[in-house]
């Protein structure tokens, strides 16, 4: 137990010592950060709240798609935390840098694999928590519930944490005991179809088209009865979901004891389960992965992207791009999460193909106009997720060669802005393609297709810029593996700014396009006032982003000048 607590305990004497170590400017801006993550929260338990009402206010069948939606929520960060598990597991039982050194003290594989995974667990499980709360403290706050609810919502959210983290951990042990170290690229192409395959199974369990969709049944009897039967009884989500839900509006008396012992039980042998199987594999697994490097392959192709993507910049920044992407393609753990963004944008864009809009009681051409409208800021959180894994590590991924970068003739406002001109372009063609391919399968107005590409188009310049600059600010060169530096309180406040950025936009927009979208509804002209008001909106929108470009890029090249 002594041995375990001391590997344990370098994270937190690492974070110990950044708080001790701390100035007060550092404070000064923590406490800043603090009050805009509290604020972000804030408007998520607000809007959420908005929702549960409105489903209260429903007859009959609100309660049931308040409950509904519970199940699909709680199944939605459970596959999430799966996925995040067994790319943070590959990182940090097989690629951290300092595992070296671990396994050459006297510590039993036992204790390094049990250390490692909870580090694991804390790594990929933290976002989840901080982004879902919220919606869930909604629930408490609409419903009422006791002082039981948290527990329980505690207790429960440990147990299908540890559930989650078990799956994605043994997939992982199992992945790479079985392929050699030089198919480490196998592993991870098997674990991407894993993956993608899990996606499409995980909405197929949630079905959401039945919520909106009650024609697919015969009765309305059959409808309601759909929606009060459980969608998957043998996951732990259900289970969760049917503990919490009886402290929310359950039936006086009843306890879902049984419940909450599948719930542990299940926990309790992943652990032991993964101990075990550990013994035999992990270290044979670790050996293996550091027995020689994969061959050389594809060098002529990636030799022609490095020349034309470096072809436009002069001969510094050209530099910059050259190191970073050959750097990119030789790290199994960065380039292979392309494939998992890939699934993300096919289930992305499949929901928007399996939409009733036809069933809705609203008219098509309004909702259709709306939901595009909408999309914008779901696009532009995806974009987010995607810039805090790939876009806000661009700076740390220097890793303790940064010396070189202060002590070479390139500025640090060039260096950063070279780090901008690699991320920009990828960024700039997933973002217009989740808009664009979104408004055809809606079949907006061209108005709203345009209008809704050219916002993206510019909040994606701001978005890279905030990853970069946000980067700077909060750099992590002596990281164990780069998977960690988007786990930290940088990444957190980026994906919080990201968001309110795209809030203000939808915000400034909104009145000016409904005005002018109503008139084209009417068969109305649109009258000289209100196309001003559309242009100064846009203007100021253009404005808002050129601002926060320069501005994040300004602060991030003076936080890195200051770096020591």
């Amino acid at each position: 137990m002594n041995t375990l607590v001391l590997l344990l305990s370098p994270r937190v004497l690492g974070i110990k010592n950044s708080f001790r170590t701390a100035s007060s400017g550092s404070w000064k801006k923590l406490y800043i950060l603090s009050a805009i993550g509290f604020v972000f929260w804030i408007m998520m338990f607000v809007l959420s709240v908005r929702v549960l009402l409105y489903f209260q206010s429903v007859e009959v069948i609100g309660d049931l798609l308040a409950h509904h939606l519970l199940a699909m929520i709680f199944l939605t960060f459970f596959s999430l935390l799966i996925f995040s598990h067994i790319i943070t597991a590959l990182s940090n039982l097989y690629l951290s840098s300092d595992l070296g050194l671990i396994h050459s003290s006297p510590c039993s594989p036992e204790e390094i694999f049990f250390s490692r995974a909870v580090h694991t667990m804390i790594d990929s499980s933290w976002m989840v928590m901080v982004f879902g709360m919220p919606v869930l403290m909604a629930y408490a706050w609409v419903y009422q519930a006791g002082p039981v609810f948290y527990l329980s919502l505690l207790h429960m959210g440990l147990a299908m944490i540890i559930i989650a983290a078990g799956i994605g951990i043994l997939f992982t042990m199992l992945m790479v005991s079985i392929f050699p170290a030089q198919r480490t690229r196998d592993i991870i192409m098997l674990l991407t179809v894993f993956m993608i395959v899990g996606l499409y199974l995980m909405f197929r369990f949630l079905r959401p088209e039945r919520l909106v969709d009650p024609d697919a049944f015969f009765s309305i009897v059959q409808y309601v009865t759909s929606l009060k039967s459980p969608d998957s009884p043998y996951i732990p989500t259900h289970w969760a979901v049917e503990v919490l839900w009886g402290y929310l509006n359950g039936v006086p008396g009843k306890r879902n004891y049984f419940e909450i012992l599948l719930m542990w039980s299940t926990a309790g042998a992943m652990i032991f389960i993964n101990l075990w199987i550990s013994g035999g594999i992990y270290f044979i697994g670790f050996s293996k992965s550091q027995e020689g490097k994969r061959k050389k392959s594809g060098q002529r192709l990636l030799n022609l992207l490095i020349r034309v993507v470096k072809k436009p910049v002069q001969q510094d920044l050209a530099s910059i791009v050259d190191k970073d992407i050959r750097t990119f393609f030789r790290d199994n753990t960065q380039w292979s999460q392309l494939f998992l963004l890939g699934a993300l944008v096919v289930v992305y864009l499949y929901n928007f193909s399996v939409l009733p809009l036809e069933k809705s009681p609203i008219r098509i051409e309004y909702l259709q106009n709306e939901i595009s409208f909408l999309n914008m800021g779901l696009a532009g959180f995806v974009i987010s997720a995607v810039s805090v894994r790939f876009i806000f590590p661009a700076v740390s991924s220097e890793g303790t060669a940064f010396w070189i970068v202060r002590t070479s003739p390139i500025s640090i406002k060039r260096f950063l802005w070279g780090k901008f001109t690699i991320c920009i372009v990828p960024m700039l063609v997933l973002g217009e393609t989740l808009i664009i391919v979104t408004n055809y399968m809606l079949h907006v107005s061209a108005f709203m297709m345009v209008m809704s590409s050219v916002t993206m188009f510019l909040s994606i310049f701001s978005i890279v810029a905030m990853g970069i600059g946000f980067g700077a600010i909060y750099p992590k060169f002596n990281f164990e593996n780069i998977a960690q530096v988007a786990t930290g309180f940088g990444g957190l406040i980026y994906m919080i700014f990201s968001v309110i950025l795209m809030v203000i936009i939808i915000v400034i927009e909104a009145g000016p396009v409904y005005m002018i979208f109503l008139e084209d509804l009417r068969g109305s002209t649109v009258s000289l006032f209100q196309w001003l008001l559309f242009v100064s909106a846009f203007l100021l929108v253009i404005l808002l982003n050129i601002f926060v470009v320069f501005k994040f890029m300004k602060m991030g090249a003076r936080a890195l000048g200051q770096y020591e």
